[in-house]
C-alpha cells in the first residue's frame, strides 16, 4: 500500500545527514567502507539516497561515527524505516524514472526547457500514447498503457487544490510545430497547452525559431525546488539508459543562471500564448 510518506525524498534527507556526520568525525566514504568491509561505492549511493537505506545501515554507521545521542539514532532509524515504504508510483511496477518521479511529488517549483516536444505534466492523454509509442517502438501496449497512466497521474500535481506545483515551462517552437500523432491531436494539444498556461501557477513561454543561437541547444533539463530548506535543489537531465541527477550548489548554479537567460531570450508570456494559439490554428486548418 502506497503511504503519504515519500520514499525518495526520505532516503536523500537521510542521505545528507549520514553525509553530515561523516565529515563531522573527519571521515572519507573509503575510510567508513573499509571499517565497515563494504564497497565504497554503495556508501556514497547510500548518501546521495540512491539506494534504500536499512536500519541496520543505519546502525552501523552511527557505530563507526560514534554517535551517542540516542534521539539522533532513533530518528535516523525512522527515517530509515520510512525510506523503505512505497510512493504510489510503486503500484505501477518498474518504472525507469522512479527517482524523479519521487522528487517530482514532493517538489513545491519545478522548472523545465524542452527542445523537441511538449513536458510531459502538460501533455494530453492522446499526445502522451502517440509520443510514447513513436520514442520507443520495441514497447509492449500494456506497458505503453502503464507509462501514461503514471504520466496522468503526475499531472495530479498540477490541479491539486492545496498546494499545486509551481510549473515554469520554456519550449522550443519546434515541440509546437512537430507533429506528434496526427494534425488534429497537435491542435487539441497546443489548445490544452493554452488553457493551462492561464493556471496562476503554471508559467509558458516560447522560445521562436527567429531567435537563432541559445543556452539550450544542448537539451532538455529540469529544476526541482523543495518546500524544505534542508533539501538541496536538483537538477534532473533524461538519458536514455540511465538519467543525470545533479545536487552539488555550484552545479544547480549554473543551470539556474541558463534558466535564466532562457526566460530572457523568450516570448514573454502572452506573446507565447498568442504563438500557440496561432499554430494550432493552422493544424485546424
Amino acid at each position: 500500500m502506497a503511504s503519504n510518506v515519500n520514499p525518495t525524498v526520505r532516503r536523500r534527507r537521510l542521505g545528507q545527514e549520514l553525509r553530515r556526520l561523516r565529515e563531522l568525525k573527519g571521515m572519507t566514504a573509503e575510510e567508513v567502507a573499509e571499517r565497515l568491509l563494504v564497497s565504497q561505492s554503495k556508501i556514497s549511493r547510500l548518501e546521495n539516497g540512491r539506494r534504500s537505506i536499512s536500519q541496520r545501515d543505519v546502525r552501523d554507521l552511527c557505530g563507526v561515527y560514534e554517535v551517542e545521542d540516542h534521539r539522533i539514532v532513533d530518528s535516523l532509524m525512522q527515517m530509515a524505516k520510512d525510506s523503505r515504504q512505497q510512493g504510489w508510483w510503486h503500484s505501477f511496477g518498474d518504472i525507469p524514472y522512479s527517482v524523479y518521479i519521487g522528487l517530482e511529488t514532493d517538489a513545491a517549483s519545478l522548472r523545465v526547457y524542452d527542445p523537441q516536444v511538449v513536458p510531459g505534466l502538460l501533455q494530453t492523454r492522446p499526445y502522451a500514447e502517440a509520443l510514447i509509442t513513436g520514442a520507443l517502438p520495441e514497447t509492449t501496449p500494456t506497458d505503453i498503457e502503464k507509462r501514461v497512466q503514471v504520466r496522468m497521474r503526475r499531472q495530479e500535481r498540477i490541479a491539486a487544490p492545496e498546494n499545486p506545483l509551481r510549473l515554469w515551462t520554456v519550449l522550443d517552437e519546434s515541440a509546437l510545430r512537430r507533429v506528434v500523432g496526427t494534425r488534429a491531436l497537435m491542435r487539441e494539444q497546443l489548445e490544452y497547452l493554452v488553457e493551462q498556461s492561464q493556471l496562476p501557477h503554471v508559467t509558458v513561454q516560447v522560445i521562436p525559431f527567429d531567435m537563432g543561437a541559445h543556452p539550450g541547444l544542448n537539451g532538455q533539463y529540469a529544476i526541482l525546488e523543495f518546500p524544505d530548506a534542508s533539501d538541496s535543489s536538483v537538477v534532473y537531465i533524461e538519458g536514455v539508459t540511465s538519467d543525470l541527477y545533479l545536487e552539488k550548489a555550484n552545479d544547480v548554479q549554473q543551470y539556474s543562471v541558463m534558466y535564466e537567460h532562457l526566460r530572457a531570450q523568450a516570448l514573454n508570456v502572452e506573446q507565447s500564448r498568442q504563438l500557440i494559439a496561432d499554430i494550432a490554428k493552422e493544424y485546424a486548418r
